[in-house]
């Protein structure tokens, strides 16, 4: 899914692991060069292997510090919790490109709330689900929702005093579109709409609910009340 999303000159992956990204993008022509950044030796090494002969760059750097502002046209930052994305993106957002391409394994309302805060614009929203991770969850049926997000960069000036609300947010709930998406949640797509179900089943389910997992179900809870069962 995230392939899908980038077609520019220059692309630069942080934590770019063995690097097959880049080199799927390069090959297929989607790119015609990429930045390959790890902060770890190992994935860098793995890059290093996987991109050689190609016309890619792998850097052993942390986060944006290695790229330079200017220096690339789209970025994704992909498989790690929604928390590290943000903070990644939030160190050096001078370097940040206009284009940004993310995958959250978890916390994606931590993403979609930093890209508010920075004025990016959500453009797309997609979503595959996987296998359930946990025995309990397993049993109830349940699935992991797996998010990609594209952000591009708001031609509303950050100097401007009044707030920024991006436009795939009017008219919703907003801590149930941060949680699960805008745009997911506009489309209502019969699979979205089957995993928000398994969720709430398994919520539900749970004899103790801290506070984040009890207003996580609150909003769901809402978001279902107000959306037709139906989906496409």
């Amino acid at each position: 899914m995230v392939a899908q999303q980038i077609r520019w000159h220059t692309h630069a992956d942080i934590g770019s692991d063995h690097g097959h990204l880049l080199k799927a993008l390069l090959k297929s022509g989607r790119i015609e060069h990429g930045i390959a950044i790890e902060n770890k030796s190992l994935p860098w090494e793995n890059s290093r292997r996987t991109l050689a002969g190609l016309s890619a760059d792998v850097r052993l750097a942390d986060g944006m510090a290695g790229l330079a502002e200017g220096e690339a046209d789209g970025l994704s930052v992909c498989g790690m919790g929604g928390a590290a994305i943000a903070r990644i993106l939030e160190t050096h957002p001078e370097h940040l490109p206009g284009t940004i391409i993310v995958q959250p394994n978890c916390k994606a309302r931590l993403v979609r709330r930093w890209a508010i805060q920075r004025r990016f614009a959500l453009v797309d929203e997609s979503m595959a689900l996987g296998s359930a991770k946990r025995v309990r969850a397993a049993a109830l049926g349940t699935r992991r929702r797996f998010v990609v997000l594209r952000f591009q960069r708001s031609e509303t000036s950050s100097r401007q005093q009044h707030a920024y609300l991006d436009e795939a947010y009017g008219g919703l709930d907003q801590e149930a579109a941060l949680l699960f998406g805008p745009r997911l949640i506009r489309a209502w797509d019969r699979e979205f709409v089957a995993s928000l179900y398994e969720e709430q089943a398994h919520l539900r389910s749970l004899a103790r609910r801290g506070p984040e997992t009890a207003q996580r179900l609150a909003a769901l809870e809402r978001l279902l009340a107000t959306q037709p069962p139906e989906s496409n």
